[in-house]
Protein backbone atom coordinates (compact mmCIF):
# COMPACT_ATOMS: atom_id res chain seq x y z
CA UNK A 1 0.00 0.00 0.00
CA UNK A 2 2.85 2.63 0.98
CA UNK A 3 4.74 1.27 -1.94
CA UNK A 4 1.74 2.24 -4.38
CA UNK A 5 1.10 5.91 -2.55
CA UNK A 6 4.87 6.71 -3.13
CA UNK A 7 4.91 5.30 -6.68
CA UNK A 8 1.83 7.23 -7.32
CA UNK A 9 3.31 10.76 -5.76
CA UNK A 10 6.68 9.95 -7.84
CA UNK A 11 4.86 9.66 -11.02
CA UNK A 12 3.12 12.67 -10.45
CA UNK A 13 6.10 14.72 -9.11
CA UNK A 14 7.84 13.77 -12.42
CA UNK A 15 4.68 14.54 -14.78
CA UNK A 16 4.58 17.84 -13.57
CA UNK A 17 8.25 18.78 -13.41
CA UNK A 18 8.52 17.34 -17.15
CA UNK A 19 5.37 19.47 -17.88
CA UNK A 20 7.04 22.77 -16.10
CA UNK A 21 9.15 23.46 -19.25
CA UNK A 22 5.69 23.43 -21.68
CA UNK A 23 4.58 26.00 -18.95
CA UNK A 24 7.03 28.50 -19.09
CA UNK A 25 7.28 28.38 -22.77
CA UNK A 26 3.28 29.09 -22.59
CA UNK A 27 4.00 31.79 -19.90
CA UNK A 28 6.87 33.44 -22.35
CA UNK A 29 4.55 33.04 -25.52
CA UNK A 30 2.30 35.41 -23.71
CA UNK A 31 4.38 37.49 -22.70
CA UNK A 32 5.72 38.10 -25.88
CA UNK A 33 2.49 38.43 -27.34
CA UNK A 34 1.58 41.21 -24.91
CA UNK A 35 4.15 43.07 -25.90
CA UNK A 36 4.46 42.63 -29.65
CA UNK A 37 0.71 43.32 -29.30
CA UNK A 38 1.06 46.44 -27.45
CA UNK A 39 4.53 47.63 -29.68
CA UNK A 40 1.98 47.21 -33.04
CA UNK A 41 -0.83 48.96 -31.29
CA UNK A 42 1.86 51.75 -31.15
CA UNK A 43 3.06 51.74 -34.55
CA UNK A 44 -0.65 51.86 -35.85
CA UNK A 45 -1.40 55.20 -33.89
CA UNK A 46 1.56 56.65 -34.81
CA UNK A 47 1.33 55.73 -38.70
CA UNK A 48 -2.03 56.63 -38.55
CA UNK A 49 -1.43 60.45 -37.24
CA UNK A 50 1.16 60.45 -39.36
CA UNK A 51 -0.72 60.14 -42.41
CA UNK A 52 -3.78 61.76 -41.04
CA UNK A 53 -6.05 59.09 -41.94
CA UNK A 54 -8.99 61.37 -40.93
CA UNK A 55 -8.64 63.43 -44.02
CA UNK A 56 -9.97 60.97 -46.12
CA UNK A 57 -12.78 59.93 -43.85
CA UNK A 58 -13.96 63.65 -43.37
CA UNK A 59 -14.02 63.79 -47.75
CA UNK A 60 -17.88 61.94 -46.65
CA UNK A 61 -20.63 63.15 -45.02
CA UNK A 62 -20.90 60.51 -42.23
CA UNK A 63 -17.05 61.14 -41.56
CA UNK A 64 -17.42 64.66 -40.78
CA UNK A 65 -17.53 63.77 -36.58
CA UNK A 66 -13.59 62.42 -37.36
CA UNK A 67 -12.55 66.14 -37.53
CA UNK A 68 -13.42 66.11 -33.78
CA UNK A 69 -10.15 64.74 -31.86
CA UNK A 70 -11.68 62.90 -29.35
CA UNK A 71 -13.38 60.76 -32.37
CA UNK A 72 -10.65 60.54 -34.01
CA UNK A 73 -8.06 59.38 -31.15
CA UNK A 74 -11.17 57.16 -30.43
CA UNK A 75 -11.14 55.24 -33.67
CA UNK A 76 -7.58 55.21 -33.95
CA UNK A 77 -7.46 53.83 -30.49
CA UNK A 78 -10.04 51.30 -31.74
CA UNK A 79 -7.85 50.00 -35.08
CA UNK A 80 -4.62 49.85 -32.66
CA UNK A 81 -6.60 47.31 -30.15
CA UNK A 82 -7.47 45.27 -33.40
CA UNK A 83 -3.78 44.48 -34.34
CA UNK A 84 -2.83 44.21 -30.65
CA UNK A 85 -5.85 41.60 -30.39
CA UNK A 86 -5.12 39.53 -33.55
CA UNK A 87 -1.13 39.56 -32.80
CA UNK A 88 -1.66 38.51 -28.88
CA UNK A 89 -4.14 35.72 -30.44
CA UNK A 90 -1.68 34.38 -32.42
CA UNK A 91 1.01 34.33 -29.51
CA UNK A 92 -1.91 32.63 -27.09
CA UNK A 93 -3.10 29.72 -29.61
CA UNK A 94 0.91 29.07 -29.76
CA UNK A 95 0.82 28.81 -26.15
CA UNK A 96 -1.73 26.68 -26.24
CA UNK A 97 -0.08 24.60 -27.92
CA UNK A 98 2.71 24.22 -25.63
CA UNK A 99 0.09 23.77 -22.91
CA UNK A 100 -0.97 20.61 -24.55
CA UNK A 101 -4.73 22.44 -24.59
CA UNK A 102 -5.26 21.15 -28.12
CA UNK A 103 -8.95 21.82 -27.85
CA UNK A 104 -8.73 25.99 -27.16
CA UNK A 105 -5.93 25.86 -29.58
CA UNK A 106 -8.34 24.26 -32.39
CA UNK A 107 -10.90 27.05 -31.34
CA UNK A 108 -8.66 29.75 -31.37
CA UNK A 109 -7.07 28.58 -35.01
CA UNK A 110 -11.09 28.93 -35.97
CA UNK A 111 -11.61 32.26 -35.12
CA UNK A 112 -8.23 33.76 -36.38
CA UNK A 113 -8.42 32.65 -39.67
CA UNK A 114 -12.11 33.20 -39.46
CA UNK A 115 -11.11 37.60 -39.22
CA UNK A 116 -9.77 37.82 -42.48
CA UNK A 117 -12.78 37.01 -43.49
CA UNK A 118 -15.10 39.15 -41.34
CA UNK A 119 -12.54 41.96 -42.42
CA UNK A 120 -13.06 41.61 -46.43
CA UNK A 121 -16.83 41.05 -45.86
CA UNK A 122 -16.82 44.75 -44.00
CA UNK A 123 -14.49 46.13 -46.99
CA UNK A 124 -16.96 45.07 -49.88
CA UNK A 125 -20.25 46.13 -46.91
CA UNK A 126 -18.31 49.49 -47.07
CA UNK A 127 -17.43 50.13 -50.56
CA UNK A 128 -21.09 48.99 -51.32
CA UNK A 129 -22.64 51.54 -49.20
CA UNK A 130 -20.37 54.28 -50.73
CA UNK A 131 -21.34 53.05 -54.77
CA UNK A 132 -24.73 52.88 -53.03
CA UNK A 133 -24.85 56.65 -51.93
CA UNK A 134 -22.98 58.08 -54.90
CA UNK A 135 -25.20 55.96 -57.31
CA UNK A 136 -28.61 57.31 -55.54
CA UNK A 137 -27.78 60.96 -55.00
CA UNK A 138 -26.54 60.59 -59.16
CA UNK A 139 -30.35 58.80 -59.43
CA UNK A 140 -32.22 61.85 -57.89
CA UNK A 141 -30.47 64.15 -59.27
CA UNK A 142 -31.08 62.83 -62.84
CA UNK A 143 -34.83 62.35 -61.93
CA UNK A 144 -35.30 65.73 -60.67
CA UNK A 145 -33.93 67.09 -63.78
CA UNK A 146 -36.20 65.46 -65.59
CA UNK A 147 -39.06 66.57 -62.64
CA UNK A 148 -40.10 63.11 -62.22
CA UNK A 149 -41.75 62.92 -58.72
CA UNK A 150 -41.07 61.49 -55.42
CA UNK A 151 -37.57 61.15 -56.77
CA UNK A 152 -36.13 60.99 -53.53
CA UNK A 153 -37.97 58.06 -52.49
CA UNK A 154 -37.09 55.97 -55.96
CA UNK A 155 -33.39 57.23 -55.18
CA UNK A 156 -33.76 55.63 -51.98
CA UNK A 157 -35.30 52.46 -53.14
CA UNK A 158 -32.58 52.29 -56.08
CA UNK A 159 -30.11 52.50 -53.13
CA UNK A 160 -31.40 49.76 -51.39
CA UNK A 161 -31.33 47.40 -53.85
CA UNK A 162 -27.05 48.07 -54.64
CA UNK A 163 -26.76 47.75 -50.20
CA UNK A 164 -28.77 44.10 -50.70
CA UNK A 165 -26.65 43.30 -53.23
CA UNK A 166 -23.50 44.00 -51.93
CA UNK A 167 -24.48 42.70 -48.97
CA UNK A 168 -24.89 38.96 -50.15
CA UNK A 169 -21.82 39.55 -51.55
CA UNK A 170 -19.98 40.19 -48.41
CA UNK A 171 -22.15 37.11 -46.96
CA UNK A 172 -20.80 34.84 -49.40
CA UNK A 173 -17.51 35.91 -48.27
CA UNK A 174 -17.81 34.97 -44.99
CA UNK A 175 -19.16 31.85 -46.47
CA UNK A 176 -22.65 31.87 -45.13
CA UNK A 177 -25.62 29.30 -46.69
CA UNK A 178 -26.55 29.83 -50.08
CA UNK A 179 -29.48 29.93 -49.53
CA UNK A 180 -29.58 33.39 -47.88
CA UNK A 181 -27.65 34.70 -50.56
CA UNK A 182 -30.39 33.02 -52.87
CA UNK A 183 -33.01 34.97 -50.52
CA UNK A 184 -31.07 38.24 -50.80
CA UNK A 185 -31.14 38.32 -54.91
CA UNK A 186 -34.85 37.48 -54.52
CA UNK A 187 -35.67 40.60 -52.19
CA UNK A 188 -33.39 42.78 -54.60
CA UNK A 189 -35.79 41.25 -57.80
CA UNK A 190 -38.63 42.27 -55.52
CA UNK A 191 -37.25 45.67 -54.54
CA UNK A 192 -36.35 46.18 -58.77
CA UNK A 193 -40.36 45.44 -59.19
CA UNK A 194 -41.50 47.50 -56.44
CA UNK A 195 -39.31 50.29 -58.18
CA UNK A 196 -41.02 50.01 -61.27
CA UNK A 197 -44.26 50.17 -60.09
CA UNK A 198 -43.54 53.41 -58.32
CA UNK A 199 -42.01 54.68 -61.25
CA UNK A 200 -45.11 53.82 -63.52
CA UNK A 201 -47.65 54.82 -60.05
CA UNK A 202 -46.13 58.37 -59.23
CA UNK A 203 -45.42 60.00 -62.28
CA UNK A 204 -42.98 57.86 -64.14
CA UNK A 205 -45.64 57.60 -66.80
CA UNK A 206 -44.22 61.70 -67.76
CA UNK A 207 -40.71 60.27 -67.96
CA UNK A 208 -41.89 57.19 -70.03
CA UNK A 209 -43.36 59.35 -72.36
CA UNK A 210 -40.90 61.84 -72.52
CA UNK A 211 -37.84 58.82 -73.75
CA UNK A 212 -40.53 58.34 -76.12
CA UNK A 213 -41.15 61.67 -77.67
CA UNK A 214 -37.19 61.87 -77.94
CA UNK A 215 -37.05 58.32 -79.39
CA UNK A 216 -39.59 59.29 -81.83
CA UNK A 217 -37.86 62.37 -82.75
CA UNK A 218 -34.84 60.81 -83.61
Amino acid sequence: MADTLRDQLFGLTQAVIGYLPNFFAGVALVLIGLFLGWAAKRVTLRVAILFRLERVLTRFRWGQDFSKGDVRYSFYGFLGNIVFLIIFLIFLDNAFVAWKLRVFSDLLERGIYFFPRIILSLVVFGIGWLIASWASRTAINALNREKVPRASLIGSLFKAILILLFSAMALIELDIGRQVVMIGFITIFVTSGIVIVVLAAVGGRTFIQKVKKSLEEK
